[in-house]
């Protein structure tokens, strides 16, 4: 009986054979450190806001939402330009947007004005929390069809500066939440529900940086940051009020010309 050698002859070890039937071993797959990075300190600002808003720290907690957004515009971009992008950080941004474009800022707006109200004041952040929840689960199951020029519903992060913008202006100039929690309310709900409407919100996805612009445009930049420089949570919560509005007012511009949605590329439901 001959006994096969664990080694060649070169005195190197074998290579193992795969038995019949048996599936080949595949070599452990890693993450992409990069992007995840930027994922990652998402997450830790939408945590962070939590944790500043119990300590009552609230413009803390709003400019914690921000600086999330930023990341969360920069991940997604990053994996693009570095050719990392995976599934498992697909995964882990809607996991980390939920936080801190979700739970992040119902809590913050909840401690700042709505805990008074009883439970109409958490109802009002559920409805939030739900709508945020929901509208990363279509964007989600939709993103084999999703548009680059149109957004169906309120983005979450957009929804996220709007509530807490509004946290972030009236602690600014010292007024309490307790005497603008229906206010406060009003905005909360109607950013909730705003994020599962079918209402068209412009991407801005098919802009490219490379296009040529007039210099009028170049000029401009400066004078934009300028502004944005002299009271950030006013221009800032500004910005993201015209935005929250300028659904509606596309939806009901198209309607009275009898166009609806037709025409728009926009994101199709196919799994509602």
């Amino acid at each position: 009986m001959r006994f096969k050698r664990n080694k060649n002859r070169f005195g190197l070890a074998r290579k193992p054979v795969p038995t019949p039937g048996q599936p080949p071993r595949q070599r452990h797959k890693g993450v992409y450190l990069l992007p995840n990075l930027f994922t990652t300190a998402a997450l830790f600002c939408g945590f962070y806001g939590i944790v500043q808003a119990m300590s009552n720290q609230f413009t803390t907690a709003a400019v914690a939402i921000f600086a999330a957004m930023v990341l969360d515009s920069l991940d997604g971009r990053v994996a693009r330009m570095t050719n990392t992008q995976s599934a498992f950080g697909a995964e882990y941004d809607s996991l980390a947007d939920m936080v801190s474009f979700g739970a992040a800022p119902a809590l913050i707006v909840y401690e700042w004005a709505l805990h008074g109200m009883g439970k109409l004041g958490w109802v009002a952040a559920f409805v939030y929390v739900a709508g945020a929840a929901l509208r990363l689960a279509r964007f989600n199951t939709n993103a084999a069809v999703v548009d680059k020029a149109w957004f169906q519903g309120l983005p979450s992060p957009a929804a996220a500066a709007l509530v807490t913008g509004f946290v972030w202006v009236m602690d600014d100039v010292k007024m309490a939440g307790a005497e603008l929690d229906w206010l406060a309310w009003a905005i909360t709900f109607y950013a909730g529900v705003t994020m599962v409407s079918s209402v068209p919100f412009f991407s801005g996805k098919d802009f490219h940086f490379r296009k040529s612009v007039p210099f009028l445009v170049l000029a401009l930049i400066p004078l934009v940051f300028a502004l944005a420089s002299q009271d950030p949570p006013k221009v800032l919560f500004g910005v993201f009020v015209l935005y929250g509005l300028s659904g509606y007012v596309v939806y009901l511009v198209r309607r009275v010309r009898g166009q609806g949605l037709k025409g728009l590329d926009i994101e199709q439901d196919q799994h509602f």
